[in-house]
């Protein structure tokens, strides 16, 4: 059975390389490593996302839900300097890669722990929700982050998701419907769909 990236401790060898890159019009440098997400370079529907997303017009801290090694939490961090940026995910080595970028990068506006989804979130609501979620782990897993998302978002605030139209874009849209208000498609590109949900 292939190991993934949503594995608690990733078993293959660690071999760390640098990218570069520009998100929300500020340059970037992500360390990046083996057993994370998109390790060559942040992939298109996670860029599709951060371009794409808008700070809600109330006030109050953001999450970054599976952040791996940090381009979503610390792209928007980077651009919203008067907010909170939280940053969770269940693997150690995006953990460590995430708080290791938020240096190189000379951002401190962000608290990243390892937390499997929002177990360690009680008590804690956002403006803003941001999730490229691990399709690969199942239908049941990211459900989870939209039910627990709608738990954990302040009034009026925002749920950002980025999903693909052959990995379940329309199921997931169904999904979102039955748990939110509001449910719109704020950009589709290249069979890359962003949904807004407002509870």
């Amino acid at each position: 059975m292939s190991e993934h990236y949503f594995s608690e401790k990733p078993e293959v060898e660690s071999n760390r390389r640098k990218i570069e890159c520009t998100l929300r019009n500020h340059p970037f440098a992500f360390m990046t490593d083996r057993g994370v997400f998109s390790k060559r370079e942040v992939d298109f529907g996670t860029q599709l996302l951060i371009e794409t997303f808008a700070a809600p017009e109330i006030p109050g801290d953001i999450l970054d839900v599976g952040c791996g090694y940090g381009p979503i939490g610390l792209s928007i961090a980077k651009s919203e300097p008067d907010r909170m940026i939280d940053m969770i995910d269940i693997n150690e080595r995006a953990i460590e890669l995430a708080e290791l970028n938020a240096r190189i990068n000379n951002i401190q506006n962000v608290r990243v722990f390892q937390s499997n989804l929002f177990e360690k979130l009680e008590g804690k609501w956002y403006a803003a929700i941001l999730a490229n979620p691990p399709i690969r782990a199942g239908k049941q897993v990211v459900h989870h982050i939209f039910e627990k998302s709608f738990d954990h978002l302040k009034d009026h605030g925002e749920l950002w998701i980025v999903i693909q139209k052959k990995q379940g874009a329309p199921s997931a849209k169904q999904k979102l419907e039955t748990l939110f208000r509001s449910v719109e498609v704020a950009e589709r590109k290249k069979g890359y769909y962003i949904f807004k949900a407002q509870p």
